[in-house]
């Protein structure tokens, strides 16, 4: 019988995950679009703020990384974006999460250095509403974060731009205070993907840094994935068939059981050349199964 429960469960779950469907909202009105922006729902209104790009040209060209504190929301039947205020600073590649106060937002950086501020982002209905909370232990970019209940769970990244080795450390907010947490049992790593599924944090590939010949940071792309639940318990997962840097976080959840990873960096192209005709990242999407651990 509950063979059969977990059969049922595994096919229904399958068949959720055949039935996603995309639809194209409107471009944001840049562009050059943002990398690593902050983006979440506020009372049913999509928000994207801050984030980087190079107006100027690509960085091969010489262009300059340029980091943007504009704050875009859309919300159901409007036919584009517009424009609804400014972050505190210029801000990117930090933690942002949807939840039913509104999008929560941690860490970052900007062009000179790494933050540890931490705040939420509110549509009222007619304008953004920017509510500052506790801040990190200290500055952190590039990490990745989910909500476990009602807890905010954050894990790995960088303390500085030039920082040549990636944390493992792991911290969560319960609304008033930030407690560090049994941390992952594996590389440090910036840009996993985190998710939060059944009580329990996700928490897939990334990438760990080492100093190279040059002294300036090389990345080596991971593909372990794994699980924590508490009271302090980390367990490996099924590694991923691929490396997924820098995929969009956290993992959306369909269907009963799964998590999903979409695209990211797989590093199979980072030393191609000519840059200017570098093919993308892969397009597919990767589903982890909690049930069947697959």
């Amino acid at each position: 019988m509950i063979r059969a429960a977990l059969l049922l469960l595994v096919l229904l779950a399958s068949r959720a995950m055949a039935n996603l469907e995309w639809s194209k909202l409107p471009d944001l009105p840049d562009a050059r679009g943002f990398a690593a922006a902050f983006g979440g729902v506020s009372n049913g209104t999509m928000i994207v703020a801050g984030g980087a790009n190079f107006p100027e040209g690509p960085p091969w060209d010489g262009g300059a990384k340029v980091w943007h504190d504009r704050v875009f929301v859309h919300r159901a039947g409007d036919a584009g974006w517009t424009e609804a205020g400014r972050l505190p600073r210029t801000l990117g590649y930090g933690v942002a999460i949807t939840t039913p106060e509104g999008v929560f937002c941690a860490g970052g950086s900007d062009a000179t250095a790494h933050h540890a501020e931490v705040f939420r982002l509110r549509w009222n209905g007619s304008g953004i509403e920017t509510v500052a909370l506790p801040p990190l232990p200290f500055a952190l970019a590039n990490m990745a974060g989910a909500m476990v209940g009602e807890r905010i769970h954050v894990i790995g990244g960088t303390v500085t731009p030039d920082a040549t080795t990636a944390s493992s450390r792991h911290f969560a907010f319960d609304g008033s205070s930030w407690a560090e947490l049994p941390p992952l049992p594996a590389e440090g790593r910036i840009l996993p993907v985190a998710g939060s599924r059944d009580g329990a944090f996700f928490v897939f590939s990334g990438a760990a840094l080492q100093p190279g010949p040059d002294g300036k940071p090389v990345r080596s792309y991971l593909r372990d994935a794994w699980r924590y639940d508490t009271p302090g318990t980390w367990k490996r997962l099924a590694d991923l068939p691929r490396a997924a840097v820098a995929a969009p976080s956290p993992a959306p959840i369909p269907g009963a059981s799964h998590l999903l990873v979409i695209g990211g960096d797989d590093g199979t192209q980072v030393a191609f050349e000519p840059k200017s005709e570098h093919p993308g990242f892969p397009r597919d999407i990767l589903g982890y199964d909690t049930v069947t651990d697959t």
